[in-house]
């Protein structure tokens, strides 16, 4: 007997799937049920923090700590090639400088400073000479003059336009032309008999005396303090290349002995190699400055310290032939009070000063000097200065008691009797200066090339051997690596 189903509902077709149930959604009827809310994303390496965590994995193998190694043994060795190179190439130009560049230009600004004081000293012996003025006096005159001119330009070439220095020598180039007119105003009126050519050549000699003279002065001490300077650049130890040496090879030793530890193998030849480049260089660095600051401070110590006190004695020694000469000119013209109350003619009184001054400076020559090639001619010098202030005693004495011409023979001298003259002694003490000073710039000259020379082709050198060092240190390292392949 059949039963009819209780529900209305058609009974599912055999071949289609029962859907599945849903479970009760929460939520009023018609919106869409909740979804729960995503977390946030992790954040995205970077590449190099990627790249660390790689090299700390590889540095937990054998092969990844040599690899560490031999790169930090190759940049150390080439950091120390780079740094030698550097230091050692900026000492070689400053010794170049002091050889080449500012000690010569020292001398030539020391030379305008002579020059112009020679010309001084010529132009007041012409002017007690007057018509007798010998032709010798007057070409040397000419000549101081072409030589401080040409001394000017040289400097001026060699000076920034908007230095100091160039300032010094622009006024100095105006002032020289106005004192040679004075100096031909002078001449020109006494040659006629006129007494105004006194007041000319006072009035050249004032120029001279407190415009020129310091303004060459100024220029000589700066001219000093520029290689004062290049000897500051060129001597002192590069102690950063030195240093860095020191840990190279220091770190060196440390991977050969860490390689002997691990293998029971003596000699790594690549390390070894790097070693010896390493050493070599160190070695070379401080064997080279040692012989380059031996050179250099000998030739500041026996040479321009001489040259200096050679210089300030011939300037010494031309001030006082002026004043000895402007005496005579001036004849009382110009005064002194002196603290005691004194009153002397100023010139006479500058005379003496100068000669003190000149007494001192060629004491100190003497003992500067290191030779007796460099000592004789400041005995020389010495031995004419006792007999100037001598023979000038007997040319004051005269002027004091009134006989100018007697004083005047004394000083200039006439005809055979010109040997006798202070101007003799004046023209000993110039020439015997000038051969010291002579001297003292080839002794200079031989020291500073020899500290110069013990600096060629280190900077290159250095670092040749610091690439051969690196090289040597990654190619240890290496056969270290291929025993684990």
């Amino acid at each position: 007997m059949t039963h009819s189903p209780n529900s209305s509902e058609a009974p599912p077709h055999p071949g289609t799937p029962a859907r599945p149930a849903v479970p009760p959604q929460s939520g009023p009827p018609g919106h869409p049920p909740a979804t729960a809310p995503a977390g946030p994303a992790a954040p995205r390496r970077t590449a190099f923090a990627e790249g660390a965590d790689r090299l700390r994995a590889a540095a937990t193998t054998e092969p990844g700590r040599l690899r560490v190694i031999g790169a930090v043994l190759a940049l150390l060795v080439l950091a120390f090639g780079a740094v030698a190179a550097w230091q050692t190439s900026d000492r070689a130009a400053a010794a170049d400088d002091v050889l080449h560049s500012s000690q010569p230009l020292s001398s030539d600004a020391a030379d305008i400073y002579r020059s112009l004081a020679d010309a001084n000293t010529m132009a007041t012996s012409g002017y007690l000479a007057g018509l007798q003025e010998s032709d010798a006096t007057r070409e040397r005159y000419e000549a101081d003059v072409r030589t401080a001119a040409a001394g000017l330009v040289e400097a001026a070439a060699n000076s920034s336009p908007t230095s100091s220095s160039a300032a010094t020598i622009t006024r100095l180039n105006e002032l020289l032309p106005r004192y040679k007119g004075l100096v031909e105003s002078a001449r020109a009126n006494n040659r006629q008999g006129f007494p105004v050519g006194g007041a000319y050549l006072r009035t050249a000699n004032t120029t001279m005396q407190e415009q020129m003279l310091p303004a060459a002065e100024d220029l000589y001490q700066k001219e000093n303090q520029r290689l004062r300077a290049d000897y500051g650049h060129a001597t002192p130890y590069p102690w950063a290349a030195i240093a860095l040496g020191v840990l190279a090879l220091a770190a060196l030793a440390w991977a050969q002995h860490r390689t002997y530890r691990r293998t029971h193998r003596v000699l790594n030849h690549g390390l070894v190699a790097a070693t010896a480049a390493t050493a070599a260089v160190v070695l070379w660095l401080v064997v080279g400055h040692s012989l380059a600051r031996s050179g250099l401070d000998g030739s500041y110590d026996h040479g321009v310290r001489s040259l200096n006190v050679l210089h300030d004695a011939r300037i010494a020694s031309l001030k006082a032939r002026s004043d000895e000469n402007l005496t005579l000119v001036s004849r009382g013209a110009e005064t002194k009070t002196l603290q005691d109350g004194t009153v002397m003619d100023a010139y006479d009184w500058a005379y003496d000063q100068e000669i003190d001054d000149l007494g001192k400076t060629l004491g100190q020559a003497g003992s500067l000097a290191d030779d007796d090639a460099g000592k004789a001619p400041v005995r020389v010098a010495g031995a004419a200065l006792k007999e100037w202030t001598s023979r000038h005693a007997l040319a004051r004495q005269a002027n004091d008691s009134g006989d100018y011409q007697k004083a005047r023979d004394q000083v200039i001298g006439t005809g055979t009797d010109q040997a006798r003259s202070t101007g003799a002694c004046f023209d000993s003490v110039d020439a015997s200066l000038a051969s010291a000073l002579t001297h003292e710039t080839d002794e200079f000259r031989r020291a500073a090339r020899e500290g110069r020379g013990a600096l060629t082709g280190l900077p290159a050198g250095s670092a040749v051997l610091a690439l051969l060092g690196a090289a040597g240190a990654l190619l240890g390292i290496g056969r270290r690596l291929s025993e684990y392949r």
